[in-house]
């Protein structure tokens, strides 16, 4: 059995296909370990189920993000008031986003990025929350934003130099703008904090109808002897149920 937990998105099924009710049940019944992205006024449920809250939003938006410094004010602030709350209701992780470049070169995007997240960073150590920057393709569903590749923002976390601040690698999106997944988990395993999980093309199931082999990118996963959460955040097209029940066994290395 790998050491990480396993969460699912809450966007991903509420309110298209469950009620807040029925999806929280079925995440307990999956055996799942904890949710993620969920509004504030749902953390109640999830924890009554018995269901910890792997990660929601650290600041707003994708678009207007860190790598500008004229965004870092209200970012921070919103960071530092997420913090307390993570604290308090033990988050693991806060998602933070790069923003869109609009013409911002690299080096001056990771350098402002670095710069914010280093604001915070001592306070997220003090809370024992990790603020993961999520890496999103600008191909298909983010034009534009900046963070679309791995090595952008292990570089952002190598500047703030903290145990705090870490890379959440999305599979499937890393999967348009680079594939080469299994290695890319090998060589940067130790700047990743967080997962999340799709098929592609699609951000469908992880089923054979898709081109990511996640039998052996879960086995990779747990080489490493990664702690923390695998995020499943796909969107089905079938029965629910029976989609995420599939990943949670898959990702078990069953």
């Amino acid at each position: 059995m790998p050491a990480y937990r396993q969460s699912v998105s809450w966007w991903c099924f509420v309110p298209n296909l469950m009620s807040p009710l029925e999806f929280v049940r079925m995440a307990a019944d999956q055996g799942l370990d904890a949710l993620e992205l969920l509004p504030r006024e749902h953390w109640q449920l999830a924890r009554d189920h018995g269901l910890a809250i792997a990660a929601v939003d650290g600041h707003a938006s994708i678009l207007e993000g860190l790598n500008r410094r004229e965004h870092h004010p209200r970012i921070i602030a919103e960071l530092q008031a997420k913090i307390r709350l993570a604290d308090e209701w033990e988050i693991a992780n806060l998602i933070c986003f790069s923003g869109s470049r609009a013409g911002l070169d690299d080096a001056n995007g990771i350098a402002a990025t670095a710069e914010g997240l280093a604001r915070v960073a001592p306070l997220a150590e003090d809370a024992g929350v990790t603020l993961v920057l999520e890496t999103l393709n600008s191909k298909v569903d983010h034009p534009d934003y900046q963070a679309d590749r791995t090595a952008w923002a292990v570089e952002v976390c190598r500047l703030v130099d903290s145990p705090a601040v870490r890379v959440l690698y999305d599979i499937y999106h890393m999967q348009i703008m680079e594939g080469d997944i299994i290695r890319t988990i090998g060589a940067e395993h130790p700047w990743i904090g967080h997962y999340h999980t799709a098929g592609n093309p699609g951000r469908h199931e992880l089923d054979d109808d898709q081109e990511l082999n996640y039998p052996a990118i879960f086995r990779a996963i747990a080489a490493t002897g990664y702690g923390g959460y695998v995020g499943h955040e796909f969107i089905p097209t079938g029965d629910p149920v029976t989609g995420l029940r599939a990943a949670v066994a898959m990702a078990r290395c069953d």
